[in-house]
């Protein structure tokens, strides 16, 4: 016969959730972003029918939640009304109400009409540059694809027109392009671009840099870079890696190919420091599909994500 304790206090282990937010809870800058948002939202979260508006500090952690476990604004509503630990996490825990799939959409959209995305990661920067984390001497630039609904079975009855298709390897892609500038020593990311998928790498290039770097990575598929006309006049060197085919066919028994191999083995060392960002988008967070139509809202939303990834 099973025994049935009353009165005891639940087990103290607490999840990985609770322990992840906990986490976040200290090192997101909560009162510099809300001071970032708040000169733009003067009743633009505002929930219908004249009642007060939620703190921006509970919108910019409702939103904070969506982007970590891929929520769309329906869900977001549901998963405050389930989980207790959201609420307390938003703030929330005790109210009256909680916000609404509208409510959460108006302050998306409250960030992406004002461009506050790029603020964002800046701010997040800017703290961890203060900690000695942003070292600036050296960037490693890449790209990965996020794919879109290739589907005209909408209410459109087409694709999303700012989403191109692009082939990689010998399969085709459709969606678009997150292209990235990573600090070579603490693997934090910058820099952030959208494109089209069929947008070509190099020719965002120059980009993605901050301007105080003075050694820059990249694979093969920016080789060329230094003669475009936007990269003259730039005081960097540009690390390039061979292009495979080539490094295949060298001689190892070499003294000088051997030399080669051991430098493209070191360039790829220090270029791996941007795959770990695209993981952390892609893996963790879940972002392997664009959730919007249009460039502007997807580059919104990997803009903060890349800046709470850096965190």
């Amino acid at each position: 016969m099973t025994q049935m304790i009353f009165g005891l206090d639940p087990l103290p282990k607490k999840t990985r959730k609770e322990v992840f937010l906990d986490e976040m809870n200290e090192v997101v800058p909560w009162g510099k972003l809300v001071a970032l948002i708040q000169p733009h939202a003067r009743g633009a979260h505002q929930a219908l029918g004249g009642r007060p508006p939620f703190p921006i500090e509970a919108m910019l952690r409702i939103h904070c939640l969506q982007l970590w476990w891929n929520l769309s604004d329906p869900s977001m509503e549901e998963e405050l009304h389930e989980r207790p630990l959201y609420r307390r996490f938003a703030g929330l825990d005790g109210a009256a109400r909680m916000p609404d799939e509208t409510t959460i959409l108006r302050f998306r959209h409250l960030l992406e009409k004002h461009e506050l995305a790029p603020k964002i990661l800046a701010t997040i920067n800017a703290g961890l540059a203060q900690q000695g984390l942003m070292l600036k001497t050296g960037t490693v630039v890449d790209a990965t694809i996020i794919a879109a609904p290739s589907s005209t079975k909408n209410k459109d009855g087409e694709r999303d027109p700012e989403m191109h298709q692009a082939k990689k390897g010998n399969q085709w892609h459709f969606g678009m392009k997150a292209h990235i500038g990573v600090d070579t020593e603490s693997g934090l990311v910058h820099t952030v671009i959208g494109t089209a998928a069929n947008v070509n790498d190099v020719t965002q290039a120059t980009q993605l840099l901050h301007g105080e770097e003075t050694e820059v990575f990249a694979d093969a598929g920016y080789r060329g870079v230094e003669k475009r006309d936007e990269a003259q006049g730039l005081d960097v060197k540009w690390n390039i890696a061979m292009r495979p085919g080539k490094r295949a066919a060298l001689d190892l028994s070499s003294a000088l190919a051997a030399k080669i191999e051991q430098l493209e083995k070191l360039k790829a060392s220090i270029r791996a420091k941007v795959e770990h960002p695209f993981r952390l988008i892609k893996q963790q967070f879940g972002h392997t599909k664009v959730r919007y139509r249009g460039l502007a809202k997807n580059t919104a939303r990997l803009l903060v994500m890349f800046a709470l990834g850096n965190l």
